[in-house]
């Protein structure tokens, strides 16, 4: 449904100037997930007990999430355009990870940025400077508990689900290009331009052992969902698999002809690896047999990312450098006419050396992008793709609504030279409604920084939280006289004395000191010093 967004420009509501600047698409999924999981039952006992959907804007109510049809993966290509989102200052978009419980997409960007977006109503959320250069990598755990992120000095970071960044360490001296957590999220693996890939400890951090064997920059990693088995593409035009636990290459796979940009194990089976590089095209193997049983053609120029959905194995999107999204399904060739049709290996009297099967796009999004899509990620529940581009634009996918055809015939499909060829769109309105979604999104962002400004606090004693110094005004300057401070009557016997910065006061003297479990000998700075640590603050004054 969508909702219409307005903004005020000064006074108030009663004569205050008040314009409509447009109408802002909300996806929500509640209302489909409320409905499947009231009327659904077991498998084995026939499909929903919801009307099944026709092509009529009457029957939006009965669409379904896309797990509860596991047998119709078409229904799922999201080939309709739903919101460009944009940052005030405009760097090129290198990584979108949607959050794990759907709310928010999370993008990383070329300035180091990390970005929000509302997960429904595509607005902007929140911004941080999350690295000093771009942001190459991120990912989250399994056990959605932590977030680690890579950029282009070859730093690994930290991440709390609240985006408090409690570690960094030095992983490489190259940018990193990959990075990936082990199915029980002890360890991680990174991949980077110094054609070396690293397993570290997570909760160490530590080094635990180097895989070499690429003879050129590693541009790819990912571990297997399920199994102790890596997957790297390189720059050397090949596509290795690796027993993490030896750091023994298994098997290296020859069949790019250019640079790899993307090697995915299939999340759910894992039974299939999918890769795309340079060469135009994506491949799919197969780990039972260790050979490609699918060609993925249709690109025009290098393929740069691809991703799996998050229910059916058999749907794919890519994105290529020239812009576009295309969508695979990979039980449906999708032949065009005039071209001979191949048949998939397993079909064959002789899979093992049958030639791989040719598919091509189920959809096409030709101008989904005006530059190279350099990320892919679908929403936990399946229902939208965000991709992240070298346009500096991130952009919302969905399924088209029941009966509606208007969304295949736009700029994003025909291209905006054709559209408004056929009058079916306004170069000067198109501009216009950009320029109308860029003073949204600003004033969102506005907002959001505002909304994120934390109020001024009082100057406090350090160790004993909610009383203030004495006679502190709200600047935190102390105005009044001597004062007394009721002396420590026993000290213990594991805390350690020095001298600290003194702050004196009409003849009073502050004294700070720490105790620790072991031996805590560290003053505090000041007497406004913020508890960053778990170790108990004492005050204690002189006297005169």
């Amino acid at each position: 449904m969508d909702r219409d967004y307005q903004s005020t420009y000064g006074g108030n509501h009663d004569g205050g100037y008040r314009r409509q600047v447009g109408k802002r698409p909300v996806t929500d999924y509640g209302s489909s997930m409320v409905q499947w999981m009231r009327n659904r039952q077991p498998r084995y006992k026939g499909a929903s007990k919801v009307e099944i959907e026709r092509p009529s804007a009457s029957y939006l109510a009965n669409v379904l999430p896309p797990t509860a049809r596991p047998q119709n993966p078409a229904d799922a290509i999201p080939a309709k355009h739903l919101h460009s989102s944009l940052n005030k200052a405009r760097h090129a978009v290198n990584v979108v990870r949607w959050t794990p419980e759907g709310r928010r997409l999370l993008t990383g960007s070329y300035s180091g940025e990390f970005t929000l977006w509302n997960g429904t109503a595509f607005n902007f959320e929140t911004i941080m400077q999350a690295h000093d250069v771009a942001i190459r990598a991120a990912t989250y755990s399994h056990n959605e508990d932590w977030l680690i992120s890579a950029c282009n000095d070859g730093v690994i970071k930290y991440w709390q689900p609240n985006f408090n960044n409690v570690k960094a360490i030095q992983a490489h001296h190259d940018p990193i290009r990959g990075i990936s957590f082990s199915p029980n999220d002890t360890k991680f693996v990174t991949a980077s331009d110094d054609a070396s890939l690293k397993i570290f400890d997570f909760s160490g951090g530590v080094e635990e052992s180097v895989l070499t064997g690429h003879n050129w920059d590693a541009k790819c990693v990912d571990w297997h969902p399920t199994k102790g088995l890596l997957v790297s593409g390189s720059k050397d035009h090949q596509v290795k698999l690796w027993d993490p636990r030896t750091g023994r290459c298994l098997t290296t796979l020859h069949g790019h002809k250019n640079t790899l940009a993307k090697t995915l194990f299939e999340p759910r089976r894992g039974q299939l690896l999918a890769t795309c590089g340079r060469d135009q095209v994506a491949r799919i193997f197969d780990l039972r047999m260790m050979r490609d049983i699918c060609l993925l053609r249709g690109h025009e120029k290098e393929v740069s990312t691809l991703t799996w959905h998050p229910f059916h194995t058999c749907l794919l999107s890519t994105g290529g450098n020239d812009g576009s999204i295309y969508h695979y399904l990979l039980n449906e060739p999708n032949t065009p006419p005039n071209t001979a049709t191949s048949i998939p290996p397993y079909d064959s009297p002789e899979p093992a050396n049958a030639p791989a099967q040719t598919v091509y796009p189920a959809h096409r999004v030709q101008h989904a992008h005006d530059a190279p899509v350099w990320s892919l990620d679908w929403h936990p529940l399946g229902h939208i793709l965000a991709s992240g581009s070298n346009d500096r634009v991130t952009r919302f996918w969905t399924r088209a609504r029941p009966g509606e055809t208007e969304c295949f015939n736009d700029r994003w499909h025909l291209g905006e030279a054709a559209v408004e060829g056929q009058g079916a769109w306004n170069a000067r309105a198109g501009r216009r409604s950009m320029r109308e979604e860029e003073e949204m999104e600003l004033e969102d962002e506005a907002d959001g920084l505002i909304d994120q400004t934390m109020p001024s606090k009082q100057a406090v004693l350090p160790g004993l939280p909610g009383l203030s110094l004495p006679n502190a005004n709200n600047d935190g300057n102390s105005v009044g006289g001597a004062q007394k401070f009721p002396q420590a009557a026993v000290t213990p016997a594991s805390a350690t004395w020095s001298r600290a910065p003194t702050s004196t006061d009409a003849g009073a003297e502050l004294r700070l000191f720490e105790i620790t479990a072991r031996n805590a000998s560290t003053w505090l700075p000041t007497a406004s010093s913020t508890f960053r640590s778990r170790r108990w603050r004492i005050a204690w004054d002189g006297i005169e």
